[in-house]
């Protein structure tokens, strides 16, 4: 089964250039692979998921999460190759708060050409975007994302050292924040994929939080295969650390449309 998901210029020039996962408020659960969209191919997905068990009360102006549901759309195009083109649109209601946009998001990607021939799959994105001020303490944001990947038989693995920081809102005098992200699958037949991934918030690059201030999401994932035009993952997630949300259970659902290349 092959990841859902992800020249030399372009990813120096983004090098160069999250959000954290606290700050993105979990609108978008998912840990890249570093394919990115086939030339001509365009992947429309809905990434939806609840908060049964989350923050209850107003904090810092941002609205509670207990109870919340939230649904992205996600639309990617692939250009070339190497090159990609994502945008997102985010949506939330809970008891007592009507149904809202919450905000945009535009992701470019460029990843390792597979005439590179590289021992690992690897790609780059740089995620930049708006939320309201009712959903997050910083209403602009930027995120890049390096992505590392290895397929060995059955198994799966991908690491994104996602590095994200404000531009405006509370936290925008401050430096880039560290949010690793992992995922760990095996294939247990043609079409049943089986795995964990894990979201970390550790704080300011330069200087680490404390262990104890730390946020930390695990998730237990199911992945189908159910065609190359298909994509489905889902999968319930513990809170730990200093994160609020101790209980998340989230759903990606998508749809490649146009001409796929032959295996």
């Amino acid at each position: 089964m092959k990841p859902s998901i992800l020249p030399a210029t372009l990813v120096a020039l983004l090098v160069a250039a999250l959000a954290r996962v606290g700050a993105q408020e979990n609108y978008e659960i998912q840990v890249y692979g570093a394919e990115t969209m086939p030339v001509g191919v365009t992947m429309f997905e809905l990434h939806s998921n609840y908060t049964p068990r989350g923050r209850r009360v107003l904090e810092a102006g941002v609205l509670p999460t207990h109870h919340q549901l939230h649904e992205t759309v996600e639309i990617t195009r692939g250009f070339n190759p190497w090159f990609e083109v994502g945008v997102y649109g985010f949506t939330s209601a809970a008891p007592g708060q009507s149904w809202r946009f919450v905000g945009s998001h535009v992701r470019p990607r460029v990843r390792a050409p597979e005439w590179w021939d590289w021992p690992v799959g690897a790609s780059l994105s740089m995620e930049f975007g708006y939320q309201g001020r009712d959903f997050s303490e910083d209403t602009w944001s930027v995120e890049i994302r390096p992505i590392v990947d290895k397929r060995l038989g059955a198994w799966y693995a991908s690491l994104n050292p996602v590095l994200g920081k404000s531009l405006r809102g509370v936290n925008a005098a401050n430096g880039f924040d560290f949010s690793p992200n992992v995922a760990l699958n095996r294939d247990l037949s043609s079409v049943v994929n089986v795995g964990v991934e894990y979201y970390g918030g550790w704080g300011p690059i330069t200087a680490l939080s404390p262990p104890n201030e730390r946020t930390h999401q695990l998730f237990a994932v199911v992945n189908l295969d159910l065609g190359p035009e298909w994509e489905f993952n889902a999968g319930v997630g513990f809170g730990s650390g200093a994160l609020n949300e101790k209980r998340i259970v989230k759903l990606i659902l998508g749809r490649r449309v146009g001409l796929l290349p032959t295996s």
